[in-house]
């Protein structure tokens, strides 16, 4: 294999376990973000974007995609 094939291949592996991992760090929250988030949510239910506006950096759809992942009982 030439340095060029090895390079192309190296480089298609990085960029996907750099997805997977952007995939991952969207669902991370601080154990302060997740108290707060539970808080919140018993306060104002599915208020999504007043939980966010609490939480610096934060969307709402990222709050609602980690609830509904973490603390869903629909099931």
């Amino acid at each position: 294999m030439s340095d060029l094939e090895m390079s192309s291949s190296d480089d298609a592996s990085v960029d996907s376990s750099k997805d997977n991992s952007s995939q991952e760090s969207e669902l991370q929250f601080s154990y302060d973000e997740e108290t707060l988030i539970i808080r919140m949510f018993n306060l104002v239910g599915e208020r999504w974007s007043l939980i966010a506006g609490r939480i610096p950096g934060r969307t709402a759809e990222e709050i609602e995609k980690y609830w509904n992942t973490r603390y869903s009982t629909s099931q």
